[in-house]
């Protein structure tokens, strides 16, 4: 959800020593509950901005919503990222500038190009609201190259069904988006990456090779090992550029594998707004205060600038 960006959320993460030779470090975000509805954030943090072009990790839930409720992320801008939303439990109604409306279901990759410019809002539906609806899932940003920051925007959605998956030896592997394992994701991406989501039962096994140059893995349930040291879920373990890696479940896990090419220099975020310049970043602040920004179709709402 891309209202909750703010620097307490940025800044929340702990840093734990790194145990095993192979893992750079481990990022454990502090849980925030915004209202009952509870988030982690890994990325940024203070010790790793971006992992590839991930520049932005949020877990979204688990969360339950009574009957009559829901998400209500008014209508909001975007610059110089893609968001790419992936649920595991639960549904979000996206609409955003260019008149797409999409409802996101699990296992579905949402990617939403915002370029030059883009408004979208994130809401749970009228139908869905009839009942208490389950929300879980992951929400990040990904860095746009510079020569590609001001991109026309776009929109794309894959159902689960389009995506590769491999399924054997107690694991279930489907590739959200980029290439591993031999794989590639139908999601056009604008460079290396790898995004891959892993459900394991109790003592399969995981090899993360090293084909791509940054990598991490975020445990999102149940445990694992690495050597024999435990991991439980809610951790980001940032893995040393080169080693390839073996996870083993200690319970039955949910992991994904996330990274790729570094990017092209560090980046200025403030609100939804990611950029090589910051005086593009304010640009798009006087944008959206004077109202230069496309609206969404059906929506009379908007989140207004920060103060």
């Amino acid at each position: 959800m891309t209202q909750f960006y703010n620097p307490d959320l940025q800044s929340a993460g702990g840093e734990h020593d790194a145990p095993h030779p192979s893992i750079e470090t481990v990022i454990v975000p502090r849980a925030k509950d915004l209202g009952g509805f509870e988030v982690r954030r890994a990325l940024p943090s203070a010790q790793r901005q971006m992992i590839g072009p991930f520049i932005f990790w949020d877990q979204m839930g688990p969360a339950v919503f009574k009957a009559g409720t829901g998400i209500d992320v008014r209508p909001h801008p975007h610059i110089g990222l893609a968001t790419l939303t992936y649920l595991f439990e639960g549904q979000i109604l996206h609409r955003d500038s260019l008149g797409s409306i999409q409802a996101i279901d699990p296992g579905e990759v949402n990617w939403m190009t915002a370029g030059r410019g883009i408004v979208h809002s994130e809401r749970t539906a009228p139908e869905v609201r009839l009942n208490d609806a389950p929300l879980f899932g992951i929400q990040s940003w990904i860095a746009l190259p510079e020569r590609h920051e001001e991109t026309d925007p776009g929109f794309a959605h894959h159902l689960a069904g389009e995506l590769p998956s491999i399924e054997a030896e107690g694991k279930r592997v489907r590739l959200v988006a980029g290439s591993m394992y031999g794989m590639t994701a139908p999601v056009r991406t604008f460079s290396d990456m790898v995004y891959a989501d892993a459900i394991l039962e109790a003592g399969a096994k995981l090899p993360v090779p090293a084909e791509h140059v940054e990598r991490a893995v975020y445990v999102a349930q149940g445990a694992v090992e690495v050597a024999g040291d435990r991991f439980d879920a809610g951790q980001l373990l940032v893995l040393r550029t080169g080693d390839a890696i073996t996870l083993v479940a200690a319970t039955a896990a949910r992991v994904l594998v996330l990274g790729g090419e570094p990017m092209d220099g560090p980046r200025h975020i403030w609100w939804n707004f990611v950029s090589r310049s910051k005086d593009r970043i304010e640009q798009a602040k006087a944008d959206w205060r004077a109202g230069r920004f496309e609206a969404v179709p059906g929506e009379s709402e908007f989140i207004p600038l920060p103060s």
